[in-house]
């Protein structure tokens, strides 16, 4: 979370100021006063600045949700998005009818991959600590990553029979470190990517 230190002749001076700095509202941000000012002599002379120490609140759900629920009413989308927290990542999630959640899967994932990278962006824009956005619809990923699995074993048996390496259709970053690492201690065959994005893909062939 970002954090400013300001000064100022009152604490609403310096919390005014500080509040500018980070371009927050007051319901925004949390602080505290390290010093209280002090008026000198006469209220003129020897005066000392208050000085206090503010800090944004984490508001990552607010801001993924609000983002999340505008793109679904921009593409007449209807589904209802819920953000949970933990340990520094934003697990995203909706629910609704199936052929709703079709349209954010999009074809291979690429449209709920999008969304995720997208959502990232919008989070991170002005956090100083990074979140890690994970967005999900009816356990499409759980569901992607067993099919993917099973998927490469089958090809795996094929390179093996075939004794010819086999390339598989392009695919994104997460989906092919799911092929190597379901094929990491095949005794048999190797795995490698070639290419270049978004053509990349992956290779499976006879250990040398």
């Amino acid at each position: 979370m970002k954090t400013v230190e300001s000064v100022g002749k009152t604490i609403e001076e310096a919390l005014e100021k500080a509040l500018a700095e980070l371009k927050a509202t007051l319901d925004e941000v949390e602080y505290d006063v390290i010093e209280e000012p002090t008026k000198g002599f006469l209220g003129i002379l020897g005066g000392k600045a208050g000085k206090i120490r503010v800090t944004l609140k984490d508001n990552s759900n607010k801001v993924a949700k609000e983002f999340i629920d505008d793109i679904l009413k921009c593409m007449n989308v209807d589904l209802a998005s819920s953000v949970d927290s933990e340990d520094g990542t934003l697990n995203i999630k909706f629910d609704g009818d199936d052929d709703q959640m079709g349209y954010i899967i999009g074809r291979r994932g690429e449209t709920l991959d999008a969304l995720q990278f997208l959502t990232n962006l919008v989070v991170n824009k002005n956090s100083s600590e990074h979140k890690k956005v994970l967005m999900d619809v009816g356990n499409y990923r759980q569901k992607r990553e067993e099919s993917l699995i099973r998927f490469s074993m089958k090809m795996a048996r094929s390179v093996v029979r075939k004794k010819k390496p086999v390339k598989l259709e392009p695919m994104n970053p997460y989906e092919r470190r799911i092929i190597h690492a379901a094929l990491q201690n095949d005794p048999y065959v190797r795995t490698y990517s070639e290419g270049e994005e978004p053509n990349r893909r992956v290779v499976i062939a006879l250990k040398k």
